[in-house]
């Protein structure tokens, strides 16, 4: 089959295509036609070197896609797929490929409201703001959530996520353009970090109390200002660190006086048996959601599987609004 190989770590320009053996199916698995892949900040730090992927994992990039079911192992029960179906899976690697194999509980059915691109870039990021805002941060309807990087992946799902939940949002993001673009994509209130203090809007617009919750992508740079904007109670939740990972310091009389929680998350290294129940608890949770529509990535540009490259770099660059997403099937 063919794949997107890394020989060694570097700059995009070491993904290549290629051609590799196809996967092995385990018995609790099923093999994937992948239709779609989509593109994740981690992809890049695994390119890079900085991200292996956990034991037993495909070493292939790629943590979700959309594709149709060719073959179902043996251990899966016999009413849960059938052969030709449209799903869409998440995956602890293996996605930059023509073939994947997946364990069958990370796999739910693709919408029919979905395109494949949609279908193929949703369950990683969206999964990532479900899990981290919902589950572990325990967002209600009516809360304020501060989402740093709002115009990301991540950012837009969690916008989504909450707003059919009726969650208050208010986002970083980088221009004028992605403020706008927030916004139209339900964000209550939305800042431009460059321009703007956003730590004081963020304040302004949620007294008296401040936000209930944060979901921080950037990291050390982000802390002191975060705590400043979180009500008592609240929480901070890292699913990164992009600005870097070093806290010099750190004034422990505003957590206890505020009594907030520090948490770091994330999914990828999570167990098999986690990640099946994650998966099933999102699907019956938005089940209505997603058959509407209303639940759906935002695509911001679709580039073939063999141009890869392009694809990091557009990532890279910080132009995109949204999913970045490889198809399989010709442009």
């Amino acid at each position: 089959m063919r794949a997107i190989t890394v020989e060694a770590p570097g700059q995009p320009s070491v993904l290549k295509i290629g051609t590799v053996p196809a996967p092995k199916l385990a018995a609790q698995e099923i093999r994937l036609k992948v239709k779609s892949a989509g593109v994740n900040r981690a992809d890049c730090m695994q390119r890079e070197g900085k991200y292996p992927p956990p034991p037993g994992a495909s070493t292939i990039i790629g943590l979700e896609c959309c594709g149709t079911v060719q073959e179902i192992g043996a251990d899966v029960p016999a009413d849960s797929f059938r052969v030709g179906q449209r799903v869409m899976a998440l995956l602890s690697g293996g996605g930059y490929a023509e073939e994947v194999c997946v364990d069958a509980g990370w796999v739910l059915p693709a919408p029919e409201s979905m395109s494949d691109e949609e279908a193929g870039g949703l369950m990683e990021a969206t999964l990532t703001a479900y899990l981290n805002i919902f589950e572990v941060a325990g967002a209600q309807a009516g809360q304020l959530v501060l989402i740093h990087g709002g115009g990301s992946g991540v950012g837009t799902a969690a916008i989504a996520l909450c707003k059919a939940k009726g969650v208050k949002t208010l986002v970083t993001a980088g221009s004028d353009g992605k403020v706008q673009q927030c916004l139209e994509h339900g964000a209550t209130w939305a800042f431009n970090y460059k321009t703007e203090d956003w730590a004081g809007r963020v304040k302004q617009a949620a007294e008296p109390s401040g936000v209930h919750i944060v979901l921080d992508c950037v990291g050390a740079p982000y802390l002191q200002m975060n705590l400043e904007c979180l009500a008592p109670e609240g929480c901070i939740v890292y699913i990164a660190a992009q600005g870097g990972a070093i806290v010099k310091e750190l004034d422990l009389w505003v957590l206890m006086r505020k009594r907030i929680r520090l948490i770091g998350s994330t999914l990828r290294s999570r167990s098999a048996a986690f990640k099946t129940a994650l998966v099933r608890k999102f699907g019956e949770d938005f089940r209505a959601e997603l058959a509407r529509g209303d639940i759906r990535p935002v695509v911001d540009k679709v580039y073939k599987l063999e141009s890869a490259e392009l694809a990091h770099m557009h990532m890279e660059s910080g132009r995109n609004f949204g999913k970045i997403v490889l198809t399989a099937a010709p442009l």
